[in-house]
């Protein structure tokens, strides 16, 4: 039930915040508004469809911009959707998640959790969000011209959405393709057959979104709560999260996309959603 359900909210949402359709129609970007505000999932400005920000290319552009300014209003965003959501964002919400998450299902390839190595390429979404979201940002690829280092050179959620469907409907952009994006689509390529075999590496490994969101994952208002006085030690929770967490780190660890699929698979219905506040004041529901 609750996979089914979570689907679903994937795809509305991704059909909410990119469904501005003459932009599909004509290969324009919508430049309303409402693109002054952010939404919370990895979704490209650029994208025809769009009809919001993604807060790390908001992040970009205001390091972007000449001196140095604290980037207090996307600071505040994080926080506040990190507070109430921590990387549940990551699993409901986020539009190139979904992307990776139908990939997986295809049929090919012995499928995998993890790539080997995990416990140190885990930490690569932090190098990306310090290197390239940061300090690139800000000025080392870019100089004093600055550029935002991560939506140019890494980020294929911007590749997928934003530039394929725009090369599509514009014969001049497409005449002035060049290696740098030749660069990018191998990058999308890459992280596309790896999605098939491995669940979700861009955001294991490579997302600075999920980076940022997965500070906040111990004491965000939604969690995912184990009632440990009712587990059964069975582990079918361990062996249906994606991620192969153990149970003391479901939800807590930063890795931890509050999918569900761990609550679905608990034969002792001590795995449920809940808000902070309330964790372990819920009576248990009995059989």
């Amino acid at each position: 039930m609750i996979s089914k359900l979570r689907l679903v909210i994937q795809i509305g949402f991704t059909i909410l915040t990119n469904g501005y359709l003459y932009g599909f129609l004509n290969g324009k970007i919508y430049r309303g508004n409402l693109k002054y505000t952010c939404v919370p999932g990895l979704n490209c400005y650029s994208c025809p469809g769009a009809v919001g920000s993604c807060p790390i290319g908001a992040l970009q552009a205001l390091l972007n911009q000449r001196g140095f300014q604290v980037p207090f209003g996307v600071l505040g965003f994080f926080f506040l959707f990190g507070s109430l959501f921590g990387r549940f964002i990551c699993g409901f919400l986020c539009p190139f998640g979904l992307v990776q998450d139908l990939l997986h299902k295809i049929p090919l390839f012995r499928k995998r959790k993890r790539l080997p190595g995990h416990r140190i390429l885990k930490y690569g979404k932090y190098a990306v969000l310090l290197l390239l979201v940061g300090v690139g940002s800000a000025f080392l690829f870019g100089g004093y011209a600055k550029v935002p280092a991560f939506c140019k050179y890494l980020c294929p959620s911007g590749t997928l959405f934003g530039a394929l469907p725009l090369l599509a409907m514009n014969e001049q952009l497409r005449s002035q393709a060049g290696g740098l994006f030749a660069w990018k689509l191998g990058v999308l390529l890459v992280l596309v057959v790896a999605s098939v075999k491995v669940y979700r590496p861009f955001c294991q490994y490579l997302c600075p979104l999920g980076a940022v969101y997965g500070w906040f994952n111990r004491f965000s208002l939604v969690q995912v709560h184990w009632e440990k006085e009712h587990c059964i030690s069975c582990g079918a929770c361990e062996r249906a999260c994606p991620v192969a967490l153990p149970v003391e780190e479901i939800s807590r660890s930063p890795e931890c996309i509050r999918c569900g699929k761990c609550v679905e698979a608990c034969p002792a219905k001590c795995l449920h959603f809940s808000g902070k506040a309330f964790a372990g004041k819920e009576k248990r529901i009995e059989k």
